[in-house]
């Protein structure tokens, strides 16, 4: 082999080595789950004074979660990630869907999918309030 066809392939199999471990975790599914580990194990607490949740259709995050004001004492608690790639969605109060902004794909307060590309529905949590908590399941 020349000295030349050696630092080409060299150079080339040495990229694909330093880049490899990039293009292969970057559509992991393991981080598109809800990160639902900052409760205790009888469910996600989450104090009503850290979120902004005054009025009925607000709508915040706590970690991977979604938490929407659906009612004067009524909440709905869903994963906040995406099921198609991972981006994070947000909540339209008027149309009541929850619409990904990276493709298009839209979910229902229930969590199930309206409209693609994706295919699996957000996950759900069942909400219960506990004085100034809500204790999501």
């Amino acid at each position: 082999m020349e000295r030349k066809n050696f630092i080409k392939n060299f150079a080339v199999g040495g990229s694909i080595l330093l880049t490899s471990p990039a293009l292969f975790t970057a559509c992991s599914k393991d981080d598109d789950t809800p990160d639902d580990d900052f409760g205790g194990g009888n469910g996600i607490e989450v104090e009503l004074s850290e979120l902004d949740l005054d009025a009925v259709g607000n709508f915040d995050y706590k970690g991977n979660i979604i938490i929407i004001r659906n009612g004067e004492n009524s909440y709905l608690a869903l994963s906040k990630v995406c099921t198609h790639n991972g981006c994070e969605v947000s909540y339209n109060h008027s149309s009541g869907q929850l619409p990904c902004p990276c493709h298009g794909s839209v979910f229902s307060t229930s969590g199930s999918v309206i409209n693609g590309p994706a295919e699996t529905s957000l996950k759900s949590y069942s909400v219960k309030i506990e004085g100034d908590k809500l204790i999501l399941t």
